[in-house]
């Protein structure tokens, strides 16, 4: 037995939006057997242009029981039956989420009959509700009526079972099928072709836009993970709507996976990634002239398109740091804004130190010349050899002076130990903090994997 179902809303989820009408049509296979019909108060104002589209209005609703009132009889009528519907994980969200805030915990097998009359009826222009009725002659007088809705769904879906010679349902409905859990708009074929192999994955819309960019371990298993769950908010809601298609470029590691995933996020900036798009460390080490030609050095908040010496996780590492040099380098204290009172200068140079003004210009901006050069000779130079794609292959990481450089593939014969070589197989990538820390983070945690380079 099938229940065919449709709803009308307030809004696109149904976590902050609530049902202003239901219909259901019970299927037995060949014809519908019953049929079950409500205007439901929806405790909050109906939006005008919901109204248009729909045409219920505020004051139809008002008098109509609320949904808690018909819980009982839409739980019992659904309840143990196949949950069919057009864009059925919408419908189906919004049903479950509150036949739960009353009480009912549906659990149902669910078909869509977007995703069926793809499969069962391919090569139509479209396969929106009302342009699939005109197409196949599916008279539907109530357009964006629960009521109307459901009877042309129930219509379709008959047509459907009548022409469903490949036994598309049928596997749609096995219980290792995930197929129903898909977005409407996404070729299974799509995610059946990933691969189980670490990887970045891209989800596009219907014009072909990348929306979202992710990494993943395993591919096939990541992207799936996406559409399990029915959760009712919108962006999730609205992001499903969205995909048509998935596409991925398969990583040796899941560390080049990491790091692909952060380039492609500043080159494509999908609407609907959010995490990385801001990453930058919190402080800086950054070097200017003061008004007297004094070179200072100073722990400051991280500048957009600014040329910091050494980014810091904190401001703590970066007082630590500034605080070394001054010690190594007798540096002046106030001039580089760690003494801040007044009084005399804490430097090794005392009242000599240059915050006086009686250290030379040239001599004090040597020190910090000096300084800043064993600062950047410090920062290591090393690649990061691990496995390929291929087993004739290795994945390679390139740091040069403590930045990141680019990333490639070698022969797995490929002797990696000078550099101008390494560089001619890799592909040079802008770099950010968040990619340094991960690649030297995994550096430090798999020391065996690096090849060090001589300064």
């Amino acid at each position: 037995m099938y229940a065919i179902v449709d709803i009308e809303t307030t809004g696109g989820h149904a976590s902050a939006n609530g049902i202003t009408e239901i219909a259901i049509c019970i299927h037995d296979g060949k014809k519908v057997v019953k049929r079950f019909q409500s205007l439901v108060n929806p405790h909050r104002e109906i939006p005008i242009y919901i109204s248009a589209l729909t045409g219920i209005t505020n004051e139809m609703v008002q008098q109509a029981p609320p949904f808690e009132d018909v819980a009982a009889d839409v739980y019992h009528l659904i309840h143990g039956k196949i949950f069919v519907a057009h864009n059925v994980n919408f419908d189906y969200s919004f049903v479950r989420y509150h036949l739960a805030a009353a009480g009912y915990d549906l659990q149902s097998n669910k078909l869509c009959t977007v995703r069926l009359g793809r499969k069962i009826l391919p090569g139509l222009p479209s396969y929106s509700l009302g342009r699939l009725c005109r197409h196949l002659g599916i008279d539907n007088e109530s357009r964006h009526r629960a009521a109307g809705d459901a009877e042309a769904t129930a219509e379709l879906f008959t047509l459907l079972l009548n022409s469903d010679s490949d036994g598309h349902i049928k596997n749609a409905l096995k219980q290792n099928s995930k197929e129903q859990l898909l977005p409407p708009n996404l070729p299974k074929k799509d995610v059946d072709q990933l691969p189980y192999t670490p990887g970045v994955y891209y989800f596009h819309d219907q014009k072909g836009k990348v929306i979202y960019v992710g990494k993943a371990k395993n591919l096939k298993k990541r992207v799936s993970s996406h559409f399990t769950g029915n959760n009712p908010g919108l962006q999730r809601q609205e992001f499903l709507r969205n995909i048509h298609q998935v596409s991925y470029q398969i990583c040796g590691t899941e560390l080049i996976a990491f790091v692909l995933e952060a380039i492609e996020i500043k080159r494509l900036w999908p609407k609907y990634n959010r995490s990385l798009k801001r990453f930058e460390n919190a402080y800086c080490l950054y070097a200017f002239e003061d008004q007297r030609g004094y070179l200072r050095l100073a722990v400051d908040k991280h500048r957009k398109y600014s040329d910091p010496i050494y980014t810091c996780h904190s401001l703590l590492e970066g007082y630590n740091l500034l605080n070394k040099l001054i010690e190594t380098f007798s540096l002046c204290p106030k001039l580089c804004f760690i003494q801040k009172n007044n009084n005399p200068c804490a430097g090794a140079l005392g009242v000599s130190c240059a915050c006086e003004g009686i250290e030379p210009v040239d001599d004090y901006n040597r020190k910090v010349n000096n300084a800043i050069d064993e600062l950047k000779q410090a920062l290591p130079t090393y690649a990061i050899r691990d496995e390929g794609r291929t087993g004739d292959e290795h994945s390679c990481i390139l740091v040069e002076k403590g930045q990141f450089y680019g990333m490639g593939y070698v022969s797995h014969y490929f002797d990696a130990d000078n550099i101008q070589q390494l560089k001619n197989y890799l592909t040079p990538y802008p770099g950010n903090d968040y990619i340094k820390n991960i690649v030297s983070t995994y550096a430090m945690r798999y020391p065996d994997r690096m090849v060090v380079f001589a300064p």
